[in-house]
C-alpha cells in the first residue's frame, strides 16, 4: 500500500477497537516479561529487591529509548506496529528458557543476556505507545487519543502484575509462563493483520512472520517440560525428581544417581542433602531440648520436611508439637514424596503435631498458647522477605509466645562463609533475650553451620548431656561445637530490625567475600 492512502480517520469502529485492545494486551504482556525476568533472576541470584527494582528501572528507561527511536520507523504505522508485537512475542516467549541456559556459564553471560533482553522488550513496548497515538490521532483529537492510549496501557499493566503472581507463576512455571505470554502477544499480532489488512504493504509477510513464531511458541508450549527440564539440569546436575512451582517457591528435589542422595532445593537454595542431614537436625534439636526445664509444647517456624519432628518425636514427655511452614506443599510433599517421608520417618503424621500452612510473621503476632520450646528452621535471609524473621521486632513477639525460662533455638547460617551474618543474629537474639548461646558443627553439603540459643529470664547451661539415641551428637562434639577458632570468633555488628535491615545487607557483604 503506497503511502498516500495511509488515512487512519477512515478506521471503522471495529479497527479502532481491535487496537485499543491491542494496547491493553501489549502492556499485560510487557509487565508480565518483566516480572517473570526479575524472578528469574531473584531464584537464580537471590536479593529480590535489587532485581525487581532494577529490571522495572531499567525497563522503563528502555521504554523511554523505544519511545525516541519509534520516529526513525518509516510511516506505515500499523505494520510498524504489528511487527513490534511479532518481536515482543518472540523475544519475550523465550526469555525466561535464555535466562536459564545462561546461567551455569559464565556469570557475565547471565548478565548480558538479562540486561539485553530486558532493554529489547522494553524498546520495543516503548516504541509502541507513540506508534499506537499516531494511528489514532488521525481518527481523534490528540488529547483524546494521548488519554486512551495510556489509560489502557495502565489498565493492561495492572493485569499483567495481578495475573503473574495468581495464575501464571503458580500453575504454568517460569518457562511456561514466558511461552503463554509470547502466545497471547503473536494472537494479537494475527489478529491485528486480518482486521487491519486493508493498511498493510506486506500483509502476507507479516502473516508468515507471525505464523512462524506462533508454530515455534506452540512447539516450545508443547515441549516445555522437557525443555524446563534441560534448562534445570544445568543448575542442578543430579536427576529431578519431583519440581513444584507453588505461590510461595521453587521446590526442587532431586537424586543422584552415582551415590543414591537425595537432595532439597527452594528457590535454587539447597536446604539438605540425605547423606548428612541427620548432622544438621540433631544439632539443631537436642541441645534445645537438653536444656532442664519444661519441653511439653514446642513450636517450629520452618522445618517443613519434617525432619526437625523427627528428632522431637524421641522425646515421650513432648505432648504438643505446632509446626508453621506457609508453603502447604512443602508439608504436604513431605508426607507424600517417599524419600522425604522415609527420611522423616512420616512424622508428619503424628498426632501430637499440628501443622499450620501460615506465615510465621503472622502467626507468631496474635495471641495463643506458650511454647516451652521454639526451633527457628528458616533459610538463610537471602531476600528482604526472610530478613524480617531474624529481627528484633519478630524475636520480641516470639519471647512473648514463650513460658517462663522458656528456650529458643534458631539455624544461623555459617560463622565462616557468613560469619557476619551469624554474629548479626546471635546480637539481635541478645538484645531481646536474657542468655545467648553460640554453637557450630561441620555438615559437609554445607560446610561449618551454626546456631543459637536464647533463653528467657535465666541463664543457659554450659554442659550438655544428651538422653536419646543420635548418629552424630554427644557430649564431646558439644563441647567442640562452642569453641570459635581465631577467624570465626565474634564480630562487632549492628542488631537487625525491620526498619533497619542490616542482616541482609550483611548477608550480601560475606557472599561477596
Amino acid at each position: 500500500m503506497n503511502q498516500a492512502v495511509q488515512d487512519y480517520s477512515r478506521l471503522s469502529k471495529k479497527q479502532t477497537g481491535i487496537i485499543l485492545i491491542s494496547i491493553l494486551v501489549v502492556a499485560l504482556c510487557g509487565i508480565a516479561y518483566q516480572l517473570i525476568i526479575s524472578t528469574v533472576s531473584s531464584y537464580l541470584l537471590g536479593n529480590s529487591v535489587y532485581q525487581f527494582s532494577l529490571t522495572i528501572g531499567f525497563f522503563m528507561f528502555s521504554m523511554g529509548v523505544g519511545s525516541y527511536l519509534s520516529k526513525l520507523l518509516p510511516n506505515n504505522l500499523v505494520q510498524n506496529f504489528i511487527l513490534i508485537e511479532v518481536a515482543i512475542a518472540l523475544v519475550g516467549g523465550i526469555c525466561s528458557l535464555l535466562l536459564l541456559m545462561a546461567f551455569p556459564m559464565l556469570r557475565a553471560l547471565y548478565d548480558v543476556t538479562m540486561y539485553g533482553l530486558i532493554f529489547i522488550i522494553g524498546s520495543l513496548v516503548g516504541m509502541e505507545i507513540p506508534i499506537i497515538m499516531g494511528i489514532l490521532a488521525d481518527k481523534k483529537s490528540t488529547r483524546d487519543s494521548i488519554a486512551n492510549v495510556m489509560s489502557l496501557d495502565y489498565i493492561g499493566a495492572l493485569i499483567g502484575s495481578v495475573m503473574f503472581p495468581l495464575f501464571l507463576l503458580p500453575q504454568l512455571g517460569l518457562i511456561q509462563s514466558s511461552f503463554a505470554v509470547g502466545l497471547i502477544t503473536i494472537l494479537t499480532a494475527l489478529t491485528n493483520i486480518y482486521f487491519l489488512r486493508e493498511y498493510l504493504s506486506s500483509p502476507r509477510l507479516l502473516t508468515f512472520l507471525s505464523l512462524a513464531v506462533l508454530a515455534l511458541l506452540v512447539s516450545f508450549t508443547i515441549f516445555g517440560t522437557q525443555l524446563t527440564s534441560y534448562a534445570e539440569k544445568h543448575l542442578y546436575f543430579d536427576q529431578i525428581i519431583y519440581k513444584k512451582q507453588t505461590p510461595y517457591q521453587k521446590i526442587i528435589v532431586t537424586k543422584s544417581v552415582a551415590t543414591n542422595e537425595h537432595r532439597l532445593y527452594i528457590d535454587g537454595h539447597i536446604q539438605f542433602s540425605s547423606r548428612d542431614e541427620y548432622r544438621y537436625h540433631e544439632s539443631l534439636v537436642h541441645p534445645l531440648m537438653s536444656v532442664r526445664g519444661p519441653r511439653e509444647r514446642v513450636l517450629i517456624l520452618g522445618g517443613g520436611d519434617g525432619l526437625a519432628v523427627r528428632e522431637l518425636l524421641k522425646y515421650k514427655d513432648v505432648k504438643e508439637i505446632h509446626l508453621v511452614d506457609i508453603d502447604p506443599e512443602m508439608t504436604s510433599i513431605s508426607k507424600r514424596l517417599n524419600i522425604l517421608s522415609k527420611l522423616n520417618q512420616r512424622s508428619l503424621e503424628d498426632s501430637r503435631l499440628t501443622i499450620f500452612n501460615q506465615d510465621a510473621f503472622t502467626f507468631i503476632n496474635q495471641a495463643g498458647v506458650l511454647y516451652d520450646r521454639v526451633i527457628i528452621d528458616m533459610p538463610d535471609p537471602h531476600n528482604e522477605a526472610i530478613t524480617k524473621l531474624y529481627s528484633k521486632e519478630f524475636y520480641t513477639m516470639i519471647r512473648k509466645r514463650m513460658s517462663k525460662n522458656g528456650v529458643l533455638v534458631s539455624q544461623s547460617s555459617s560463622p565462616f562463609f557468613t560469619r557476619r551474618t551469624f554474629w548479626c543474629i546471635q546480637t539481635t537474639l541478645a538484645a531481646v533475650f536474657d542468655d545467648t548461646l553460640s554453637y557450630h558443627i561441620n555438615v559437609p553439603s554445607f560446610g561449618d553451620w551454626g546456631f543459637n540459643l536464647a533463653r528467657r529470664d535465666i541463664e543457659l547451661p554450659n554442659t550438655f548431656n544428651f538422653e536419646v539415641e543420635t548418629r552424630f551428637l554427644d557430649e564431646a562434639t558439644m563441647d567442640s561445637a562452642m569453641v570459635f577458632a581465631k577467624d570465626i570468633q565474634k564480630l562487632d555488628v549492628p542488631i537487625n530490625t525491620i526498619m533497619m535491615p542490616s542482616l541482609y545487607q550483611l548477608y550480601l557483604a560475606d557472599l561477596r567475600e
